[in-house]
């Protein structure tokens, strides 16, 4: 199963940003890792972000914002955002976070074009970001604000360790194999 998710988010995840980047010059690629690690189901976007940064230490230009010890959330996503705004020509941007979906979907990685909408599971959204997304799907969706918030609290770190390895794992692999680092 492990093997399976694997091939099919590498397949996704190259298809997905060839897709949208063909033709196009980007000055840097930004991986905006969004979550909390308070928050055992929120911390996806942060464990992918700490373990990017250590495959991607050396590479400039491919900057990771989010991991554990600096966090993208709800709270400086705006002033983030502006950072970016300010600091890069023309990134492109890759928002990863957590989801809550169906039960059937638990353990899935979806890869999709277009931003991320925030905060949406717990109804507050703040912002789109993004070229692309991609979103872990580490619990079910209760169409609660409030359940959710205690669902994202009591979700498996297992699932979201095994989740973010596979991510960051894969875009490693992918962009090693597809771009000059």
């Amino acid at each position: 199963m492990q093997n399976n998710l694997y091939d099919n988010f590498v397949n996704d995840f190259s298809k997905v940003m060839c897709d949208l980047a063909d033709n196009r010059q980007y000055s840097n690629i930004i991986f905006l890792c969004i979550g909390t690690d308070r928050i055992t189901g929120d911390s996806f976007g942060p464990l992918v972000g700490y373990k990017l940064n250590s495959y991607f230490e050396d590479a400039d230009r491919i900057n990771i914002m989010g991991d554990l010890s600096n966090p993208v959330t709800s709270n400086n996503i705006i002033s983030i955002s502006n950072q970016i705004r300010e600091n890069y020509t023309n990134p492109f941007i890759v928002a990863v976070d957590s989801a809550l979906d169906n039960a059937q979907n638990i353990g899935n990685i979806i890869v999709s074009e277009g931003p991320l909408s925030l905060g949406t599971s717990i109804k507050r959204t703040y912002i789109d970001v993004g070229h692309m997304n991609i979103k872990g799907i580490v619990a079910e969706n209760t169409s609660s604000a409030t359940n959710n918030f205690c669902v994202l609290q009591n979700t498996s770190l297992n699932l979201v360790m095994n989740l973010a390895n596979v991510v960051s794992r894969g875009i490693y692999n992918t962009i090693n194999y597809e771009v000059d680092v």
